[in-house]
């Protein structure tokens, strides 16, 4: 095997790895393929022969490619773009797809993902490199231009942020699952007083339509999401087929075999504390479905 093999092939062995860290980062699939391929393209430089610890190397490329990008989207913020969900990864109630099992090693729900997106860039990168993937700070510091002190500092804002916004959600998936059965159950039927029960007091839910300039809807409470829910009632001319969205009891509802919406539910004792609804048909239309027919 010549040397280029031999390189693409180590590059390979982590592909999937740096593909976690770079979704992580930046919520959208896509770009997280552009992220992995920037760094092979750097590792195919002359220079980087003496590359010792290729996976920290990787990391923290890919790390660095990330927060430029991310750096990149809030310098267009004077051009206002309209907040979206970040990408689903959506799979058989089954089985997480195993293309998704790395990107999903850590529970990464969307409402984190929803959580990480109100991060500055460089509290973004210290919390998913540290918390996520145990990169040290001596590592993540000269990525942001800080002390490793201020790095470490950077991870425990994020922490915060992220841990009181959003909660981990319940691991058992046959809990989940009947929850969200309660949840369709007085949604169709229009029971308000049953759809206040099942929700969580503080519950958030969040609709991306992807309609110009609209933006990310934002509804909290659960008397006012309930309210909401009571619309599901038209639901009734639709399909909805039980799925795994990133990993946690989701729904995909579809029309005349066309998608048109995708719901997360992230159950926390026993109540659902956020719905995470995507209905953007052009997003929509670019999701593999395929796997739910399996």
């Amino acid at each position: 095997m010549d040397e280029p093999d031999f390189l693409a092939d180590r590059f390979e062995a982590h592909r999937s790895h740096l593909k976690a860290v770079a979704y992580r980062m930046l919520g959208s699939l896509s770009e997280a393929d552009d992220a992995v391929q920037e760094a092979w393209l750097r590792l195919s430089r002359p220079d980087t022969d003496d590359v010792e610890n290729l996976a920290g190397w990787l990391t923290t490329v890919v790390g660095r490619v990330c927060l430029d990008m991310l750096r990149s989207r809030s310098s267009r913020r004077e051009d206002p773009i309209p907040e979206q969900l970040p990408d689903p990864l959506i799979s058989h109630t089954d089985a997480v797809d195993p293309e998704h099992t790395a990107l999903l090693a850590d529970a990464v729900g969307l409402a984190l993902l929803v959580v990480l997106e109100t991060l500055n860039p460089a509290e973004r990168l210290a919390f998913v490199l540290h918390d996520m993937f145990a990169v040290p700070f001596e590592e993540i510091a000269p990525i942001v231009g800080r002390t490793p002190a201020a790095a470490r500092q950077m991870a425990s804002r994020a922490r915060r942020r992220v841990q009181g916004a959003a909660p981990a959600p319940d691991p058992d998936l046959n809990r989940q699952r009947k929850v969200v059965d309660a949840f369709l159950a007085a949604a169709h039927g229009g029971g308000f007083d049953a759809l206040v029960a099942v929700l969580d007091p503080d519950v958030v839910l969040r609709a991306d339509t992807g309609r110009s300039g609209a933006g990310l809807r934002v509804v909290r409470g659960a008397t006012t999401v309930a309210g909401q829910a009571i619309t599901f009632r038209r639901f009734g001319k639709f399909r909805s087929t039980p799925a795994l969205v990133n990993g946690v009891a989701g729904l995909v509802n579809t029309a005349d075999g066309q998608p048109v919406s995708v719901m997360s539910f992230t159950i926390t004792n026993g109540r659902i504390s956020a719905i995470d609804i995507l209905a953007d048909p052009d997003r929509l239309r670019q999701l593999d479905l395929a796997i739910l027919d399996s």
